[in-house]
């Protein structure tokens, strides 16, 4: 889902990016003046791109940008001049006049980089804390035991009833420890 968010000083400007916006297809979640309606309207998402200006009502971008998850991107569109000195590496920042095809097709790639992002992260094992680990291995150890298994085994054993059931590891080594009565 495309979380986008536009925040510029004057209503109108905002008004108007907007519309550019959403007649290319993409959807603007909300329309702000300040950085603090932005961060407000950030406060659920789980990711996003805020498209503003160089100043809003109550702070300057950069000052916005420190303020946003890591998570969150942000497009700037300014005249150059008025970029910060030590512009942040994440940073994006068109040149005013825009061009349509340009604020479309840069807000896309910043867009597509987070939909790649969040599917890596999908993709990477969960980090299991010490006490699940010792949960996991307590049930492994039981299969072992009971029922002839090598650790592979009652890994994987563990694995196929976790898909199986629809539960998660865990979930699923807690049911083996009670059902072996260990």
């Amino acid at each position: 889902m495309a979380n986008v968010i536009v925040a510029f000083s004057r209503q109108e400007d905002a008004r108007n990016i907007k519309n550019i916006l959403m007649k290319n297809g993409l959807p603007v979640l909300a329309v702000c003046t300040s950085g603090a309606q932005a961060l407000a309207q950030i406060e659920n998402l789980n990711c996003g791109v805020i498209v503003c200006g160089y100043r809003l009502k109550d702070m300057l971008c950069a000052e916005l940008h420190d303020y946003l998850p890591q998570e969150f991107s942000m497009l700037m569109v300014s005249s150059p001049d008025k970029r910060p000195s030590c512009m942040p590496e994440d940073l994006v920042c068109l040149p005013m006049p825009l061009k349509v095809q340009d604020l479309v097709g840069t807000l896309g790639m910043l867009l597509d980089m987070q939909a790649r992002r969040r599917k890596k992260q999908r993709q990477q094992p969960k980090k299991r804390n010490e006490e699940e680990k010792i949960l996991i291995d307590r049930a492994k150890a039981l299969l072992m035991e009971r029922n002839g298994m090598t650790e592979e085994e009652a890994h994987r054993y563990i694995q196929k009833c976790s898909m199986d059931s629809g539960t998660n590891i865990v979930e699923t080594a807690q049911m083996v420890i009670s059902l072996k009565g260990g």
